[in-house]
């Protein structure tokens, strides 16, 4: 069920933010502020004309899209989901309230969604069991998504580096920001790591990270490593 009217009373009528409207309606940011604009672009007003009921106010958005009200559910592509999930910065929520948008009289709840995902997913792929000894491994990586911080008396930006290290058996996880993926941050987190399980384990198992190929004379990442050529 689209969430159009809730938008724009939260918006013109409660006078909410739009994070604050996020926040109540589980509708990304993004595509609040988009629901606004075409709004503001097609001069609607708060409150609706009464007459306007859901199926007519997302007409009014989506002139396109199959606004008939059926019984019979329409199911996603899961393919191209999968694939679009695969991009940086998708997520199912997103790719969910396109869904919505294209069939808004049609769609599935976002928990069914999921759902029906996590199943069409299982069917597709065969899995092979692997077993962990607790303490035998540590997963190591930088994650690839960075966090901005801001200077409170400045307002300076700058990117922090996300460092994660994950305990095979139990997935007990530790996690912590720097500013860099230089030699004495990616030493420095290990260390850390270590004091915040309270102890070393058998191996560390890195992805693929520069810092794990040193060269044996100035200790530094191979060049070829550090930057690899295509």
């Amino acid at each position: 069920m689209r969430k159009l009217r809730e938008v724009l009373r939260l918006s013109y009528s409660a006078g909410l933010s739009i994070r604050k409207i996020s926040a109540s309606t589980k509708i990304s940011v993004g595509s609040i502020q988009t629901i606004l604009k075409q709004a503001a672009q097609l001069d609607i007003t708060w409150p609706l004309p009464e007459e306007w009921d859901d199926q007519t106010l997302a007409l009014k958005f989506y002139p396109r899209s199959d606004a008939q009200p059926s019984t019979k559910f329409q199911e996603p592509v899961w393919t191209d989901v999968h694939l679009e999930l695969k991009k940086k910065g998708l997520t199912k929520q997103l790719l969910w309230e396109e869904y919505i948008q294209q069939y808004p009289n049609r769609s599935y709840s976002y928990s069914q969604f999921c759902a029906r995902y996590a199943d069409w997913l299982k069917k597709q792929k065969r899995s092979m069991r692997q077993v962990h000894r607790a303490g035998e491994k540590l997963f190591i990586d930088y994650a690839g998504p960075t966090m901005p911080v801001v200077c409170a008396s400045t307002g300076e930006i700058r990117t922090a580096q996300i460092f994660v290290a994950v305990l095979g058996a139990s997935n007990y996880t530790f996690a912590e920001a720097t500013w860099s993926q230089s030699l004495p941050d990616w030493l420095g987190s290990h260390v850390r790591a270590f004091e915040f399980f309270g102890g070393t384990p058998v191996m560390l198992v890195p992805d693929y990270v520069a810092q794990t190929v040193m060269c044996p004379h100035t200790a530094e990442p191979l060049p070829d490593v550090a930057n690899p050529v295509n």
